[in-house]
């Protein structure tokens, strides 16, 4: 049995075309860790900003991209899989702090989920990042409720697809920002109430109309910047804005007059840098809450296109396209 595996390595920051397939040594999962045999790895904005050097893997991660994958477990420490209700041979999908572009990718044990019944393997690689990130910022962090609005900037998105469709679930209306007709659409018939063109609407004068003045109870906002401000017009009392990327930029204006007196919430959060018992606490909830939403059909797999590793080139130049819909991924069984 061989000991290297074929990877994706950014070789110099810059442009879509500094990743470079290559070779490298298996890692070696160490104590509460598994091996994973990777099938497909998930393709998110952070990787693009890893390439272009903003957003560097935390101390002791790998310097591959990648922060999700789904596949078979190769080996790993027992007890700990035990524990976790997982063995090995057992088809999950799992949340790194970096390495997912590879054949192979270690993972805490508690950050790994099994394969939702009815998922292919191949589709379970575009749900850890996004199902993390939506649950603990719109659910945990800004606390949604069955019966309240929620407005989600970029529905479209891999993060906006996943939030759309989570939001439903538990009876929350979705309203969401999208770049064109078609977005719209695709939003639409994933069970989003709303949907708002930004580039030829005023998202704060249509979600007053929307609301009939009231304003929506939490937004999750990937633009930041001079949308904030924006945003906190959008929200009704006690309304809750949390912030996952600032793609427009990272200083804000904001009247703190009207946090005061609409009791308003602003809060953010970054995922990769947290501990592993933290994301492990996601792990179990999202298995307990969500993982039955998945297994019934009421969060169906959203893959807007399926890459070999040599085109990782090409998925980062989708991604920066904003033409996509859903998830892009990397398929590992495909022929380069």
């Amino acid at each position: 049995m061989t000991h290297t595996m074929r990877a994706v390595e950014v070789s110099a920051y810059g442009a879509p075309e500094v990743l470079r397939l290559t070779t490298r040594d298996r890692p070696l999962p160490a104590a509460g860790e598994c091996l994973i045999r990777v099938a497909a790895s998930g393709v998110n904005r952070p990787d693009v900003l890893q390439r272009t050097g903003h957003y560097p893997a935390p101390p002791g991660a790998s310097d591959l991209p990648g922060l999700e994958v789904a596949g078979v477990i190769e080996s790993g420490d027992e007890d700990a899989l035990a524990q976790a209700g997982l063995a090995v041979g057992d088809a999950v999908c799992a949340l790194l702090a970096g390495g997912g572009y590879a054949e192979y990718g270690v993972a805490p044990v508690g950050q790994c989920l099994p394969v939702p019944a009815g998922w292919s393997v191949l589709n379970a690689a575009g749900l850890p990042e996004t199902c993390f990130t939506v649950w603990s910022n719109v659910f945990d962090r800004a606390r949604l409720q069955a019966g309240e609005t929620l407005l989600v900037q970029g529905g479209s998105s891999g993060i906006g697809v996943t939030a759309i469709q989570m939001a439903k679930a538990i009876g929350a209306t979705v309203i969401v920002t999208v770049g064109s007709e078609d977005k719209a659409r695709a939003c639409l018939a994933l069970g989003a109430d709303h949907a708002i063109q930004y580039k030829n609407q005023d998202f704060v004068r249509a979600v007053a109309e929307l609301t009939g003045g009231r304003g929506v109870d939490v937004i999750l906002d990937m633009v930041a910047g001079p949308y904030v401000a924006r945003e906190i017009d959008c929200l009704a009392e006690d309304g809750r804005l949390v912030i996952i990327a600032v793609q427009g930029g990272v200083q804000a204006t904001l009247d703190a007059g009207k946090l005061l007196r609409r009791r308003l919430t602003v809060t953010g959060s970054t995922l990769r840098p947290r501990s592993v018992a933290f994301k492990a606490a996601i792990a179990s909830q999202l298995r307990q809450r969500v993982w039955p939403w998945l297994e019934a059909g009421a969060i169906k797999p959203v893959v807007f296109q399926v890459f070999a590793p040599s085109q990782a080139a090409q998925a980062h130049a989708l991604m920066e396209s904003n033409q996509h819909v859903g998830k892009l991924l990397i398929d590992w069984s495909l022929k380069d």
